[in-house]
């Protein structure tokens, strides 16, 4: 009599060969060789989604530009970085609505987000601890900086930018 665990692994055995030969197992719709154009648009989509991430992190500003700036008052710099979200505050509700949560960055440094809400979707979900990188304009302040400009430009004028929180972007 066999024991459980040896009729477990022939039957996975089993499986992986049926599943290696292209044999089809009933039920499954698929052949051998054939893929389902669902299937390849939601490869090419994690595949481009990935790419993307590597591109964004390889486009990084330079933490020191960032320093450079707050030491010296400097404002007007576009920038990509991420960090983690420190402080969720309430919005800004004068004028543009904003929302807006302060961001720690890898240097220590600490800089104020402000998403305009009326010209970009509302970043869902945002929760102190988490990690968000950004695209943006940096303003220097006394306090370490505020980045604005996270959305794309109506008018065409001014660099879109843009938040990822979670695995979607927001501009």
């Amino acid at each position: 009599m066999q024991s459980a665990t040896a009729l477990i692994r022939k039957s996975i055995l089993a499986l992986l060969i049926a599943g290696s030969t292209g044999l089809m197992l009933p039920g499954c719709e698929n052949k051998p060789g054939s893929a389902d154009k669902g299937d390849l648009t939601s490869l090419k989509a994690l595949t481009d989604d990935a790419e993307n991430r590597q591109s964004d992190v390889q486009d990084f500003t330079d933490l020191s530009v960032l320093t450079d700036a707050f030491e010296n008052q400097r404002s007007n710099i576009q920038v990509r970085q991420a960090g983690t979200i420190i402080k969720t505050l309430p919005d800004d509700t004068n004028g543009s609505r904003h929302q807006r949560f302060i961001v720690r960055l890898s240097s220590g440094q600490s800089v104020l987000i402000a998403h305009n809400i009326d010209l970009a979707p509302r970043v869902e979900g945002i929760r102190e601890g988490s990690m968000i990188s950004f695209s943006g304009e940096y303003e220097w302040n006394n306090k370490g900086g505020v980045i604005h400009w996270t959305h794309h430009d109506p008018q065409g004028q001014h660099e879109g930018g843009w938040l990822a929180y979670n695995g979607r972007k927001y501009e």
